[in-house]
């Protein structure tokens, strides 16, 4: 999938795009060839480094348990990759995550279950899960797009705040007994995989023709690569920009119910730290943090990638902190290869 350049209205504007290698060009091409398969040979390498280290590694039950514990994170991956293609941080994602199915069950369950006594109907109750997730999103987008707030500090003031309204809501205690709604996208299989594996790849494919094929996708691109010059082009960036934050936070709902259904119940701290992982997935995968560039197929080898390692590490018994620290570097690796491989300086 192409990268999209912002379209040029003047030689004012077009003097302050960012320079890049151009579209037509063979070096060009195969620079983003190559962000977009880097992947793919790393990926192939642990599948075989796997079935060397651990017999069980490659057996069905294995690699499906691999895709069902990555849907949710690819779901906030997603969301986070839009965002970041257009210039912009939702750091506050992870905390959606965690609030938006907690307020769900909390509308469903009664008092005896440390819910508010409601007792919304179980379709309402999920209907719900998604509109907060919106609400939170055009939050964001309000304070970012139309007062022009710093997206990294509002964000990451949202994602506190988000925190603290859920342990307060939930006066820290895990949530069980919501109806069997809350929990089928990962326990519904099809073809013996889970609904929420073949919702992430069905959500993955149809951002990726969007992104590449409609005009919206490539407004996206514009917007990331020099905002002015697409404002000048005609494109309404700041409804363009409150579209995406919106549709971040929905996505990042369903990747919270998805992780209901995985863990079979919502804790007080579900999400937290879950967005130092998508940052590693989307980074790696080539989305890139300057805004502009990135391919859902980039995006997505990250997430599998991510989700193989943590199952070897898994299986070799190795500490859950080792396992951030190694996605810390694994970021700042990615970081480096973006580095030579495009030639620019990272802002």
């Amino acid at each position: 999938m192409a990268d999209t350049q912002a379209p040029s209205a003047s030689p004012q504007t077009a003097t302050k795009t960012r320079p890049r290698p151009k579209a037509g060009t063979a070096k060009g091409v195969v620079l983003r060839r190559a962000r977009e398969l880097a992947l793919v040979p790393a990926l192939l390498l642990l599948l075989v480094l796997g079935a060397i280290v651990n017999d069980s590694f490659l057996t069905e039950r294995n690699l499906i348990s691999i895709l069902g514990a990555s849907a949710a994170l690819a779901m906030v991956v997603l969301a986070e990759s839009l965002v970041l293609i257009t210039g912009k941080f939702d750091l506050s994602l992870e905390s959606v995550v965690g609030i938006a199915p907690a307020v769900g069950a909390l509308l469903v369950l009664p008092v005896a279950q440390s819910g508010f006594g409601t007792e919304f109907p179980t379709a309402l109750a999920l209907l719900s899960v998604l509109v907060v997730g919106a609400c939170v999103g055009a939050f964001n987008g309000i304070l970012v797009v139309k007062l022009k707030l710093n997206a990294f500090i509002v964000t990451l003031a949202m994602l506190i705040v988000l925190r603290g309204l859920l342990v307060g809501a939930t006066k820290g205690k895990t949530l069980f007994g919501m109806p069997d709604a809350f929990f089928s996208l990962a326990t519904t299989t099809f073809l013996r995989i889970p609904l929420s594996v073949w919702l992430a790849a069905v959500s993955f494919g149809v951002a990726g023709l969007i992104l590449k094929y409609h005009r919206v996708g490539r407004a996206l691109y514009a917007i990331g690569g020099n905002a002015e010059a697409a404002r000048a082009a005609g494109i309404r960036v700041e409804r363009v920009m409150l579209g995406v934050f919106v549709v971040a936070g929905v996505l990042a709902s369903v990747g919270g119910i998805m992780q209901t259904g995985y863990v079979g119940a919502i804790s007080a701290n579900q999400g937290n730290n879950m967005i130092f992982t998508v940052f590693a997935a989307a980074v790696i995968g080539g989305i890139s943090l300057d805004g502009g560039k990135g391919t859902m197929f980039g995006a997505l080898t990250g997430v599998l990638l991510l989700g193989v390692v943590q199952n070897l590490l898994t299986l070799a018994q190795v500490p859950s902190f080792w396992i951030q620290a190694i996605y810390g570097g694994i970021i700042l690796l990615a970081l480096m290869i973006a580095r030579v491989t495009t030639g620019r300086a990272q802002d």
